[in-house]
């Protein structure tokens, strides 16, 4: 996820208008569908039962993301053609359960594609999450320590493969404290919650100690296999010409469960497990 600290935009920059009339109209078509629905009813989401929160909730979130963008001079990190690539899953899930690795400038648009779901945002940096929600009360969002250093993806490999607690017959991350790919201590609703979509564009992982994505990959397939509710996970993985993110997609989520591929961005549609197999591809 991007933070202001990390590029210099420049507002002539086309894409951002472009960026600007997509969200615009992209939120009018959203409202303009919720808004005839009944909001009492119970909605499904990839065949589970959903029960939706307050309608006006999800119209004030798109409302306030319509007047963020439309003023804003900061783009999203995403590209318009790989952001509809996640787009389009959303909208035809939504409301639904979103996870999302990162909290940055574009995280209000994605909250925005899900009225009326449940977006949750994972952030490494409590004083960003400050930042964000200072401007965006309305996003939910909680912090994670991670156990990782880039430095030390190589390593964790190994580790993953001589640990009988990493091990995809094992597949659990909850209190999981022997498998250091595993997030062992996040906040309860994280495990709590069948995640329909899983979006990976954090943490940091373009310097040896930053705590890169291998943690955040894992955890994800492990969440995906253990499904129970019916249909697949669809799980996005953002900066994939990085060596580390393609590793690891290739170890825990598989080239067989990727379906496509636009710019940086892999969609993963990960069924659930019903045979633990001694790996994860």
């Amino acid at each position: 996820m991007l933070k202001s600290h990390k590029h210099k935009f420049k507002p002539e920059n086309p894409w951002f208008l472009a960026m600007a009339m997509v969200v615009l109209i992209s939120s009018a078509l959203l409202i303009a569908s919720f808004l005839r629905g009944n909001a009492s009813s119970i909605v499904f989401c990839n065949g589970g039962p959903r029960r939706p929160a307050n309608a006006a909730n999800g119209t004030e979130l798109q409302l306030e993301a319509i007047l963020h963008y439309a003023t804003s001079k900061v783009i999203p990190q995403q590209t318009i053609d790989e952001i509809r690539l996640s787009y389009d899953v959303l909208r035809s899930l939504s409301p639904c359960n979103f996870l999302v690795f990162g909290l940055g400038h574009d995280s209000l648009m994605w909250a925005s594609f899900n009225p009326r779901g449940t977006t949750l945002f994972l952030e490494e940096d409590p004083k960003w999450v400050q930042t964000v929600l200072k401007n965006a009360p309305g996003l939910h969002a909680n912090t994670v320590n991670y156990r990782t250093k880039l430095s030390h993806a190589n390593d964790l490999l190994s580790h993953y493969r001589n640990e009988r607690d990493c091990s995809p017959t094992k597949s659990f991350i909850r209190g999981n404290s022997r498998c250091k790919l595993a997030l062992n201590v996040l906040q309860d609703e994280v495990y709590d919650k069948e995640w329909d979509i899983i979006m990976i564009d954090a943490p940091r992982g373009y310097f040896p100690e930053a705590p890169g994505r291998m943690a955040a990959i894992y955890s994800a397939a492990v969440m995906a296999r253990n499904r129970k509710s019916p249909g697949v996970t669809h799980v996005y993985l953002h900066d994939v010409e990085r060596k580390v993110e393609k590793v690891y997609a290739k170890t825990f989520l598989c080239k067989k469960n990727l379906v496509k591929a636009v710019g940086r961005l892999w969609h993963f549609e990960i069924p659930p497990t019903t045979t633990m197999n001694s790996t994860f591809c």
